[in-house]
């Protein structure tokens, strides 16, 4: 299990420091613990101007950045920490998954928590969620990351984020704020009273890798091997924070005016399609949401150009690719009827 640290609160190299790691270091299993200055991480698949409350957003100089994963947006500043698992991907999505979110909430009870798995993609700590994760393929390898909201004012988060009101109707809560929760608050009455983020940072650093080095490896955790990245590795870093993840076109993205357009939520996400039609052929098509793909939606999209604009050739180009590809890698839990009641 190798250890790195970015040495940046910048959204944008961090982003692309962990995608470096991702697709340039294939080989070994990779912990990363890192923090963003205020920010607001959209996922992969959503449209950014229906996630953030750009006006508040603008006067409290909040970044905002576009992550390569799928699920939903969320708020970091430096009382949270974020953490990155990078290792191969085996036929089983869902194993990583499991370890990794198991390593997570053990870490959590280790320090007198009361920490659960919740969801899709949720842990929670007396029944408040302090942590969201997401997941991605590439190639062999799959990425697993996801929050730990230590000490963040979910004030701010509620008002950052513009959430979707329809996330909370079956929560029996009404915001962002009754939902979310902080650990350090959790902490007050217990052991680890008065921990600080820093203290936090080392005690989850510690019990993720014993962990996940047993579980990952099969033996018993050895001593975490620190790597970093040398000097070209950071030029190339650098250079996809400015070529990617600096720019509009991949925070916000040109997205067409559309002329059918259409948004639910089902047990798997929210999922929005747009479809632009000429001669009774699909001519521009997007699809947006907070479904926890595995690989880009664009996968998806580019297979659906031209293609008649009716029920049954949908179905049935849905099914072909079903055929060959798993559709959960696209839409994560969301069904292909699912998606053409929301397309049609």
């Amino acid at each position: 299990m190798y250890y790195m640290e970015t040495g940046s609160v910048d959204p944008a190299y961090n982003l692309a420091f962990e995608e470096y790691v991702l697709t340039r270091r294939l080989d070994g299993n990779y912990l990363m613990l890192w923090q963003n200055d205020r920010t607001v991480v959209v996922g992969r698949n959503q449209n950014t101007l229906e996630e953030i409350n750009e006006d508040f957003i603008k006067s409290h100089s909040i970044r905002v950045v576009r992550r390569t994963t799928g699920g939903g947006a969320v708020y970091h500043d430096l009382g949270n920490l974020n953490y990155s698992f990078i290792t191969d991907f085996r036929d089983d999505a869902d194993r990583p998954i499991r370890i990794f979110t198991d390593a997570v909430v053990r870490a959590l009870r280790c320090l007198g928590l009361d920490a659960e798995a919740s969801g899709r993609n949720d842990i929670l700590v007396n029944q408040k969620k302090v942590s969201g994760t997401a997941q991605r393929i590439e190639g062999k390898r799959i990425l697993y990351h996801g929050t730990l909201l230590f000490d963040t004012d979910p004030e701010t988060i509620a008002r950052a984020l513009h959430a979707d009101p329809s996330k909370f109707e079956s929560k029996s809560t009404k915001s962002v704020q009754s939902r979310v929760g902080c650990i350090r608050t959790a902490l007050l009455g217990g052991p680890f009273a008065g921990m600080d983020i820093g203290s936090f940072r080392q005690t989850i650093r510690e019990q993720l890798a014993a962990y996940c080095g047993e579980e990952t490896a099969g033996h018993p955790a050895e001593p975490l091997t620190v790597s970093i990245l040398n000097k070209e590795e950071i030029r190339e870093v650098e250079r996809l924070r400015d070529e990617k993840y600096n720019t509009w076109d991949w925070t916000y993205g040109r997205s067409p005016r559309f002329a059918y357009r259409n948004r639910k939520r089902f047990p798997g996400g929210t999922i929005e399609a747009g479809v632009n039609v000429a001669g009774g052929l699909i001519t521009e098509i997007a699809i947006h949401g907070d479904f926890l793909a595995l690989q880009p939606i664009e996968g998806l999209t580019q297979y659906l150009l031209g293609l008649p604009y009716e029920k049954s050739t949908l179905e049935k180009a849905l099914s072909d690719i079903s055929s060959e590809t798993d559709l959960r890698l696209y839409l994560g839990q969301i069904t292909a009827d699912e998606l053409l009641s929301v397309m049609l």
